[in-house]
């Protein structure tokens, strides 16, 4: 088997599920019982948040564990609109965004917010004039994620902040760092609220948390018992936790050297598929290495993912929650229906060995020419 759809999802790293399996056993109270188990289990728990605290340089205050990255977005963009909406119901987003993002913007839009969405350049960088144009005193929240999960481009958050702050001071800026955390350096100073999941850098799905800034203040959207969290009441999924604190300090580790690695499989890959005429890359200089997009023009990406799934090669066609629709992303940046509607997103890992590229360029050579072929003759 070649899986080349990491950034859809990741294997659990070994130590990361020997953490869970652990705590699964040995701390069965419940965090928020006052016996000696809870206290125990409650005592971990405090310290795998530090340990997760004191990786993202914030306080332990501002970690709140969720779901996922969606319950996180969920909570940032609904509980910042929803505690502000005296102010303002005016929201700027990113035309680069994850599909929850939107599904969420939809929400909004149904009950009175204004969702604008800020354009891009040809290289899938936030147009910084667009954005400074859109801004207004009664902008109460922009998002823009760190780096898109169907291209790979990464924003500069820093400077995006920047112009946000020039323009309004009370706008919270908001960032979706799911496809960065562990790929590329991030630096939560540069954001009021971010999301990860945990299932993106080798750890359990299920578990992910929302970073808030302890001045901004939102709305929770769930009500219940528990003293862990007042935004996510009820019993913590302490294995989860523990398991994601681990992921954590693994992923931040040797990131410039796994970067490095990547980069040469991903040079690797654009170099052969430079040959064909009907391939076109999507990802930009502004890309991760980890993410490649690239179009099959004339071919259907299903089409050649399930051919290429023939072989035991795993890719996607964009992200795994929009499978099967056109590139949103691709067309921001390209404003081409055709590219859009047949990209292919290879997604590489410091586990992806050479070999196995070598193997998945094969395999490709085969099904483009066999679907060519069918096509032609069609």
């Amino acid at each position: 088997m070649i899986y080349l759809d990491y950034s859809a999802t990741t294997p659990v790293s070994f130590d990361v599920l020997d953490s869970y399996n652990k705590t699964t056993k040995e701390f069965i109270g419940n965090p928020n019982s006052l016996h000696r188990l809870g206290s125990k289990s409650n005592e971990l728990l405090r310290s795998a948040t530090k340990q997760i605290s004191d990786l993202l340089k914030v306080m332990e205050s501002e970690i709140f564990f969720t779901s996922g990255a969606t319950e996180s977005n969920n909570m940032a963009l609904i509980g910042v609109a929803l505690a502000n909406h005296k102010k303002g119901n005016h929201i700027l987003v990113s035309k680069l965004e994850h599909p929850s993002i939107y599904a969420i913007c939809d929400y909004l839009t149904s009950i009175g917010f204004e969702v604008e969405y800020i354009n891009n350049d040809n290289e899938g960088l936030i147009d910084f004039d667009d954005l400074k144009n859109k801004m207004r005193q009664d902008t109460i929240l922009v998002s823009v994620n760190a780096v898109n999960s169907e291209t790979g481009v990464r924003q500069p958050l820093k400077f995006i902040r920047q112009i946000i702050r020039k323009e309004n001071q009370e706008t919270i800026f908001h960032s979706d760092m799911t496809q960065a955390i562990g790929k590329t350096s991030i630096c939560l100073n540069d954001v009021d609220m971010a999301s990860f999941s945990a299932h993106k850098i080798y750890g359990p799905k299920g578990i992910g948390l929302l970073y808030k800034n302890s001045k901004i203040r939102i709305v929770p959207l769930e009500y219940g018992s528990g003293k862990s969290s007042n935004l996510k009441p009820g019993t913590p999924a302490l294995p989860l936790i523990v398991a994601f604190s681990k992921a954590i300090r693994i992923a931040l580790t040797d990131i410039d050297k796994r970067e490095h690695f990547i980069s040469r499989l991903n040079e690797k890959i654009c170099t052969s598929l430079n040959k064909y005429p009907d391939v076109v890359v999507n990802s930009t200089k502004h890309s991760i290495p980890h993410i490649l997009n690239v179009s099959v023009l004339g071919l259907k990406p299903e089409t050649f993912l399930h051919a290429l799934e023939e072989h035991e090669v795993y890719i996607s066609t964009n992200t795994a929650c929009s499978s099967g629709e056109i590139s949103s992303s691709v067309m921001a940046i390209y404003n081409d229906e055709k590219r859009a509607a047949s990209t292919l997103r290879i997604s590489l890992s410091h586990l992806t060995t050479t070999d196995e590229i070598n193997k998945f360029l094969d395999y490709f050579d085969t099904v483009y020419k066999k679907l060519k072929f069918w096509f032609s003759a069609i």
